[in-house]
């Protein structure tokens, strides 16, 4: 079977601030159709290698290989409160603001009804729902994901992670997402990345059928050992695992 080009390749990456280096020499590959979680502690660099792979941070040592086209979204839903809100979404598309486009958009993500209000009357569910209309309308290749449920309730939580699900099935671009939360990189991805003082330390291929739930079989010992590399609780005994840990691959070549 044919492996999947590579959405990004990325050898030796190294980010300063002065004299402190966030990311070392980190080497970082992601399939086509890919959905990927990082995870780690803050300040381990998650947001500072997902500004890179976005095109927003220039200042780095090594090699960084994105051939695809790529959108972002943010903690923040960064909508211009003067806009409305299909006017938001549309900014993300070069030239004149296409309307038609706008608004498919958001009836993939369920706001067309919200289409035409300011962006101060959403919900924070809602907000973050336009985010992802205003990232989805380019039609990514890669869609990257900064911490984007992190200010919601759980329920609405609950709901967003459902939604990112369902649209990535439904388009099949690569996906990475960065998150503290280890139970939604266990739903969500099929692989964990745990990043550590700047590099990418541990690799988890999730193994569990989709859609996933916290009482799936094998659930429980991928949390524990995640957490475990996370500096919390122990690692789960060999008769315990139920899902299968994976090294790192070696680096490969981009495919042309």
């Amino acid at each position: 079977m044919a492996t999947n080009p590579l959405a990004v390749r990325v050898r030796g990456l190294t980010r300063r601030f002065g004299e402190r280096s966030v990311i070392r020499k980190l080497d970082l590959d992601l399939r086509a159709g890919e959905f990927v979680a990082l995870v780690g502690r803050s300040g381990c660099g998650k947001s500072t290698l997902l500004r890179v792979l976005a095109d927003l941070d220039h200042e780095i040592e090594g090699e960084v290989e994105v051939p695809v086209r790529r959108a972002v979204a943010f903690q923040a839903p960064r909508l211009m409160p003067w806009k409305r809100v299909w006017h938001n979404v549309a900014l993300a598309l070069p030239g004149r603001p296409d309307r038609e486009r706008a608004f498919a958009a958001l009836e993939e993500v369920g706001l067309v009804h919200r289409a035409e209000v300011w962006p101060k009357v959403l919900s924070g569910g809602e907000a973050q729902r336009a985010s992802l209309a205003r990232a989805l309308i380019r039609e990514p290749d890669l869609l990257l994901l900064d911490e984007p449920f992190g200010a919601l309730d759980a329920l609405t939580r609950i709901k967003a992670q459902q939604l990112v699900a369902e649209l990535w099935q439904r388009h099949r671009c690569a996906v990475l997402l960065v998150t503290h939360d280890v139970e939604e990189a266990l739903l969500l991805a099929d692989r964990v990345l745990v990043m550590d003082e700047g590099v990418i330390a541990h690799e988890w291929v999730v193994e569990l059928p989709r859609p996933r739930s916290v009482e799936d079989a094998g659930f429980a010992t991928a949390r524990a050992r995640l957490l475990a590399w996370l500096g919390v609780g122990r690692a789960p005994g060999p008769a315990e695992q139920a899902v299968r840990p994976v090294p790192v691959p070696a680096p490969e070549s981009i495919a042309a």
